[in-house]
């Protein structure tokens, strides 16, 4: 099911098979690169990353550790995946406990397609009052944007596919994978 140790071998998880997308080097490249810009761009100010589960656990963590000042750390749970395919519904299964008045907050999302789940939180966060929002996704996929959403740190825009692997899922699974992995047009 897992690859072994040559990245570029597919993977089956359930019914489905997932060609290589990202290698596990991009992936760690790019998000020391982003951590490397927020470390700039907030020196000295205590930033909140709010981390949207489930599927950006794995990329907030890695981001808060090229993160190179003070931070902290929050989580909340939005969902709107069934399967494949969004619902078009978010539903906010756990919220934040956390004071955001006069706070920098940086929001880290797994992936924005339609920019759905990532609108209707940054509308929630505004009224919470914080000092500044800077929203930072792993996977952005232009071509399915429906909602107007600013992202400030985009880690790769790729195809409007289906993809698993850090982090993100399919039925529950891949999210272990250290790559990307994108739904094979030939099933």
């Amino acid at each position: 099911m897992y690859p072994g140790n040559n990245p570029n071998e597919a993977v089956n998880i359930l019914d489905l098979h997932f060609i290589p997308l990202l290698t596990e080097q991009q992936v760690q490249a790019r998000v020391h690169e982003i951590g490397a810009a927020l470390t700039a761009r907030f020196p000295d100010q205590k930033p909140l990353f709010i981390s949207i589960l489930s599927g950006a656990f794995v990329f907030a963590s890695d981001l808060i550790r090229a993160f190179k000042s003070d931070c902290e750390v929050g989580f909340v749970k939005l969902s709107s995946y069934t399967g494949t395919r969004s619902s078009g519904a978010i539903q906010t299964v756990m919220g934040l406990e956390k004071d955001l008045r006069g706070r920098h907050v940086i929001v880290v999302e797994d992936i924005v397609d339609t920019g759905r789940t990532l609108h209707f939180f940054l509308n929630q966060l505004q009224l919470q009052e914080p000092a500044s929002i800077c929203t930072v996704t792993f996977l952005r996929k232009p071509e399915a944007a429906a909602f107007p959403v600013q992202v400030d740190y985009v880690g790769f825009d790729i195809e409007d596919k289906f993809v698993v692997g850090y982090g993100l899922d399919y039925e529950g699974l891949g999210r272990n994978l250290p790559g990307v992995y994108q739904l094979s047009e030939q099933g």
